[in-house]
């Protein structure tokens, strides 16, 4: 064979084999470079339409979670103190099955922190009966941690704020530390002042000794009404009434916790708690044009004092 011939063959035989590398793949799983890109497009299309559906949710779910602890806030500090949710509701579901039943004072206690639970959060009936059971519990819980919370956070603000005040009124010897439990209650003559029960007298030697010793007939139980629940810190022993929850200190208190701690620096001597809310709703009035955070009793549309508010910062107090 020439040289010529030869050249022609391997010519022949290069083109023949570049024609077969361009060829489509005749097996059908195999996946051609342009079509995985296009897929490789429509999936990430896909994967990032799915993450924004799960973010959209979670955030919805969040947002949840956030408003049912922000309206359980309001429980501990309007609605009640030490009992939970489901106590309430229990009773209130045990009074329907049963009709003409003579009741406890703690059930009626019960239903009556009911009926409030209802004006304080008029949703959660509806709410409650539309849901399933387990995002019945779950809301529940949700509730029961911002409640909780609500006084935990009450409780470590009035422990800094109350000191403060006891100190600059009364200034006890030695002073009330913020963060030291054992410079309170009655070991302090500042403290036990305001705690010693209205009918009996602070000043008395034999009495500040009776009450520290526990002595017969200076005990101090759960119905004595302390001194710093009344007006001046004094008690008409002749009408407990008068004056009852007029205190300087229940009312700063009240204020710092309902509306803030700079509202408390307005009280000016003793006066009638019954206007807390009515003066922030006119201070409300005079700053409508202006943007301003809202305070607990605007968050839980708290519109007037209530016993039970009293009470709760009686005992934060």
């Amino acid at each position: 064979m020439s040289h010529t011939e030869d050249s022609l063959l391997h010519i022949e035989d290069r083109q023949y084999h570049d024609n077969d590398l361009e060829q489509p793949s005749s097996e059908p799983s195999q996946a051609q470079p342009p079509f995985v890109q296009a897929w490789q497009r429509r999936r990430i299309a896909e994967l990032e339409e799915k993450l924004v559906t799960l973010e959209s949710g979670r955030a919805a779910k969040e947002r949840q979670v956030n408003y049912y602890m922000a309206q359980g806030r309001a429980l501990r500090r309007v609605v009640a103190l030490f009992d939970n949710i489901e106590d309430l509701i229990s009773e209130n579901d045990r009074r329907y099955n049963i009709e003409d039943e003579e009741t406890s004072l703690e059930q009626d206690r019960l239903q009556a922190g009911y009926v409030t639970l209802m004006g304080t959060l008029p949703w959660f009936y509806k709410k409650s009966s539309d849901m399933d059971y387990d995002d019945y519990v779950h809301m529940l819980k949700m509730l029961r941690q911002g409640a909780d919370s609500a006084r935990g956070d009450d409780t470590s603000k009035l422990k800094a704020l109350v000191s403060k005040w006891v100190n600059r009124k009364l200034k006890p010897d030695p002073l009330i530390g913020m963060d030291d439990k054992h410079t309170r209650g009655f070991i302090n003559d500042g403290c036990g002042r305001l705690l010693c029960p209205a009918e009996l007298d602070w000043n008395n030697p034999a009495v500040r000794a009776g009450i520290r010793d526990c002595t017969e007939g200076y005990i101090v139980t759960d119905l004595s009404f302390p001194a710093y629940l009344y007006e001046k810190y004094t008690a008409n022993l002749d009408n407990l009434e008068e004056g009852l929850f007029k205190g300087k200190i229940l009312l700063q208190s009240y204020k710092a916790v309902f509306t803030s701690p700079s509202s408390a620096k307005d009280v000016e001597g003793d006066g009638d708690g019954g206007d807390v809310i009515e003066n922030n709703r006119r201070a409300k009035k005079a700053f409508s044009g202006v943007k301003v955070k809202k305070h607990v009793a605007q968050i839980i549309k708290m519109e007037k004092v209530t016993p039970r508010s009293i009470a709760y910062i009686a005992c934060q107090v």
